[in-house]
C-alpha cells in the first residue's frame, strides 16, 4: 500500500529555549485545496504507523521529514540537505483554520 506524501508548509510553535520542544502543530494545504493541521504527536504517530510521509519544499526540492529523539523527546526534523538553516522552524505560522 502506498503511503500518502504530504507537504508541510507551516508550523505552530511555542517559544522555548529547547528547539526540540518548540513545534506543537504542522500544517499545509492538500492538492484539492483543503487545509490540514496535525499536532506534533499525531504527525509522529502517522509516520510510525506508515500512514503519512511528510516533506518540505526547500528551494524547489522536496526534503523529507523524519523522526529523531533528543533529550528524551521525539521531534520532527528534515533529512540533511544543502542548507544549514532549520527547514521546519523556518516555516511560517499556520493560520487558524479551525
Amino acid at each position: 500500500m502506498a503511503v500518502n506524501r504530504v507537504e508541510i508548509t507551516c508550523i505552530n510553535k511555542i517559544e522555548r529555549d529547547n528547539p526540540y520542544e518548540r513545534i506543537t502543530h504542522i500544517g499545509g494545504v492538500l492538492a484539492n485545496g483543503e487545509s490540514w493541521e496535525l499536532t506534533l504527536d499525531d504527525a509522529i504517530q502517522a509516520i510510525v504507523d506508515k500512514k503519512l510521509e511528510f516533506f518540505v519544499n526547500v528551494n524547489g526540492k522536496h526534503v523529507d521529514v523524519e523522526i529523531d529523539i533528543r533529550e528524551g523527546h521525539k521531534y520532527l526534523r528534515t533529512k540533511p540537505d544543502e542548507t544549514k538553516k532549520n527547514n521546519l522552524l523556518s516555516l511560517p505560522s499556520c493560520p487558524l483554520w479551525k
